[in-house]
């Protein structure tokens, strides 16, 4: 987006913090969404100023220097955000600038809308303005886990950027105020400066913990991360009297044959959600070798897929089985497997199906030999 910015505004953009919470190889700023740097999203919201000054790490500058030199002034920024945004107003100083806006480079997902409004706040004579959203949430003071107390949410508001500023007073309230601060507000009101809310958004989210890169991408319409795995497994009749069948124990004129519980739905399902994950099936995580697994509940199976999935950053979507077998009768039990499969795998039960088809007495299921399963899944990045 290009806003049109009145004369003498330029953008002041920071970030040359470390952001180790988000997690990453890389500080959060410079790590990739939807397709570039989480910077150059912030960028290239304020592409319509006069000047844009990037305050960078000095570890970054060759990083910053091959994307967004040309249109955007690149300093190295201090110890502490204070320090880089005092070196930023520096190279404003002395120039046509009159107003400055202050934004952090890790909120990517700013509007013209916000901008505008602080803009608009400038123009109609406000000493300094920042866009904020009033708290609505309960608010509760914690110690060790355990809540303590509770606090009034009244008159607070979670404060975003940009913040807005005359070029003087804030440079004057930096000069005045040397330590580091939360963010220029805070300077600003030390200085005496009146600062008028503007409205915030909730998609103005600041980057900080890892799930925030998801958040971000389903705002950005990024693309989403889909997964779908299939799996299919076969077990033979043998002595019993009953079978199991994605988790429910059915009286039969015979059992299944296999190391574990032979339950051959639950079998397909984990088969399945493994194949979506790309790492392998039952067979790699729990080999038929190890007498442990001997005569074991196949949910130990299931539910280890499920978790490793969610260890992953994935949740189950949906899952579908298909049994495959002349008896005995599935529709008599199949909301109980549903049931029982999503509650093994953590997931509610509407995001299940189980259903039955015989091979038309065909092949080893049509001659009562034994029953085969067919099961689908499909996992969504968190």
């Amino acid at each position: 987006m290009t806003l049109t910015v009145p004369a003498g505004y330029a953008a002041i953009v920071t970030a040359a913090g470390r952001g180790s919470r988000a997690g990453g190889d890389l500080p959060k700023q410079w790590r990739d969404l939807a397709g570039k740097p989480v910077l150059a999203h912030a960028l290239a919201a304020f592409a319509g100023f006069e000047r844009v000054i990037l305050v960078v790490h000095p570890d970054d500058m060759g990083r910053a220097i091959a994307g967004f030199a040309g249109p955007v002034t690149i300093i190295t920024g201090g110890e502490t955000r204070a320090a880089s945004v005092r070196a930023a107003l520096a190279t404003l100083e002395g120039s046509d600038i009159t107003h400055v806006l202050i934004h952090d480079g890790a909120r990517p997902l700013v509007s013209e809308a916000v901008i505008r409004g602080v803009i608009a706040a400038l123009q109609s004579g406000a000493a300094a303005a920042a866009p904020a959203l009033p708290v609505s949430d309960a608010l509760w003071r914690g110690q060790d886990g355990a809540v303590t107390g509770t606090a009034s949410r009244e008159g607070l508001y979670r404060a975003q950027t940009p913040q807005g500023f005359a070029l003087a007073d804030i440079a004057l309230a930096h000069r005045l105020h040397p330590q580091d601060a939360a963010d220029d507000v805070e300077l600003a009101r030390k200085a005496g400066i009146e600062v008028a809310i503007t409205p915030g958004s909730e998609d103005n989210l600041k980057i900080t913990f890892p799930a925030d890169f998801a958040r971000a991408e389903r705002l950005l319409g990024g693309a989403m991360d889909i997964r779908l795995g299939n799996g299919y497994d076969v077990h033979a009749f043998g002595p019993g009297d009953h079978v199991w069948l994605c988790g429910v124990k059915i009286p039969h004129e015979a059992g299944l044959v296999g190391h574990s519980d032979a339950d051959v739905g639950m079998h397909a399902l984990t088969d399945a959600i493994y194949g979506a994950l790309a790492m392998g099936d039952i067979g790699r995580h729990f080999p038929p070798s190890d007498p442990q697994w001997k005569g074991a509940d196949s949910a130990v199976f299931l539910r280890h897929a499920a978790e490793l999935a969610g260890r992953q950053g994935f949740r189950i979507g949906n899952a579908d089985v298909t049994l495959i077998c002349e008896a005995p009768k599935i529709g008599p039990h199949a909301v109980a497997m549903a049931a029982r499969l999503a509650g093994i795998a953590g997931i509610a039960p509407d995001r299940v199906s189980v259903k039955a088809t015989t091979s038309e007495r065909l092949g080893f299921t049509g001659r009562r030999e034994g029953i085969a399963a067919i099961a689908t899944c499909t996992l969504l990045k968190e």
